[in-house]
C-alpha cells in the first residue's frame, strides 16, 4: 500500500511539474518600434517644443508666417514634410495662418481632448499643427486649418 501511495505521489508530482512547464508563457517578441518616414527630426527650441510636442498654441498675431504672401510650400518644422501650398492660404483674421486645403495625405485630423475641436497633426511625425474648423464660410471649401506658424517652415518656389 505504501509503495502504491509513493508511486501516486511521484506521478502526481511529475504531472504537476510538467503542467507548469506547459503553461509557462513564452517570452514575448519585442514589437518593432513604429517608425515614421523621416527618422531624423529637426532639433526644436523650447518654444517650438511647447507647441509641437506639448500641443500648445502661440499667441495670436505673433507668428512669423501669418502675413507671408510668397508662393511656395509650408513644411513641418519637426520633420520637413510638405503640409500646405501657398495657394490654399487665405486671410481669416484669426491671428494664425489659415489654409482651406492641405497637401493630400499630409495632415491628420484627431478629435481634440476638449471634445469640441479637431486637432491637426503632421501625418509623418505627429507634430501638433493646430486645429481645423468646418462650416465657417471663409472660402468655397468651407474649411479653415488654423496653424501655428511655429509648427511650420516656408520653402519659397524657385523663380
Amino acid at each position: 500500500m505504501k509503495a502504491l501511495l509513493n508511486k501516486t505521489f511521484v506521478v502526481a508530482g511529475l504531472l504537476l511539474v510538467t503542467s507548469f512547464g506547459a503553461c509557462a508563457q513564452k517570452p514575448k517578441k519585442e514589437e518593432p518600434k513604429k517608425t515614421t518616414k523621416n527618422m531624423e527630426w529637426n532639433k526644436l527650441t523650447k518654444a517650438e517644443e511647447d507647441v509641437i510636442v506639448r500641443k500648445g498654441t502661440e499667441y495670436p498675431g505673433t507668428g512669423t508666417l501669418l502675413n507671408n504672401k510668397e508662393k511656395g510650400t509650408y513644411t513641418c518644422k519637426r520633420c520637413n514634410a510638405p503640409l500646405y501650398r501657398s495657394e490654399s492660404k487665405f486671410e481669416s483674421d484669426c491671428g494664425w495662418p489659415s489654409f482651406d486645403d492641405e497637401i493630400k495625405g499630409a495632415v491628420e485630423r484627431i478629435p481634440d481632448a476638449d471634445g469640441m475641436r479637431t486637432e491637426i497633426v503632421c501625418a509623418n511625425c505627429k507634430a501638433h499643427l493646430g486645429h481645423v474648423f468646418i462650416g465657417e464660410g471663409f472660402t468655397a471649401k468651407n474649411t479653415r486649418n488654423c496653424v501655428n506658424s511655429i509648427s511650420m517652415n516656408f520653402v519659397p518656389d524657385k523663380k
